[in-house]
C-alpha cells in the first residue's frame, strides 16, 4: 500500500518512534508522553486536518493496534475516508487465546531507527511551514 501512494501516519509516542518504524512514515502522536504517562495530544487532529485531504489515503500505525484504532475511529468520524489501520501494529498483538498476531517489524518489513524526516517535531516543522503536501 505504501508503494502505492499511502502515508504511513504512526501515532505512538516520539520515543517509540525514533526506537523503530516504517521508512517514511511520519509520526504524529495521538498521545504525548508527560512524566511516567501518556496523555491525549491536544493538536492530534488539526495537525492530520492541515497536511492532508480527508480522501488521501492513510495507513494508521501504532506498538500493537489499540492506540491506531482510535485515531481511525477519530478520523473517520472527522470525514477522512481511505483509511487502513494496522491492526496488530508495529510490534505485533496477541488475539484472545494469547497466539502472538505479527506486527510490522515482526513480518520483516523494512524499518528505520532515530531521527528521521517523518519525527514528530519535523512534523510540526512541516505544518507551521507548508500544510498539505
Amino acid at each position: 500500500m505504501l508503494s502505492e501512494r499511502y502515508t504511513y501516519v504512526d501515532v505512538r509516542s516520539e520515543s517509540e518512534f525514533a526506537e523503530g518504524h516504517p521508512p517514511g512514515a511520519l509520526n504524529i502522536p495521538l498521545q504525548r508522553a508527560v512524566g511516567d504517562r501518556l496523555v491525549d495530544n491536544p493538536d492530534f487532529m488539526s495537525i492530520v486536518s492541515r497536511l492532508f485531504r480527508t480522501t488521501d489515503p492513510l495507513v494508521i500505525g501504532c506498538r500493537s493496534g489499540g492506540r491506531s484504532h482510535v485515531a481511525a475511529l477519530r478520523l473517520a468520524r472527522a470525514g477522512f475516508t481511505q483509511l487502513v489501520e494496522l491492526r496488530h501494529g508495529f510490534v505485533g498483538a496477541r488475539d484472545a487465546f494469547g497466539r502472538r498476531l505479527p506486527g510490522w517489524s515482526e513480518r520483516g518489513l523494512p524499518v528505520e531507527r532515530g531521527e528521521a524526516s517523518g519525527a514528530y517535531a519535523r512534523v510540526l516543522e512541516r505544518v507551521r511551514g507548508e500544510g498539505r503536501g
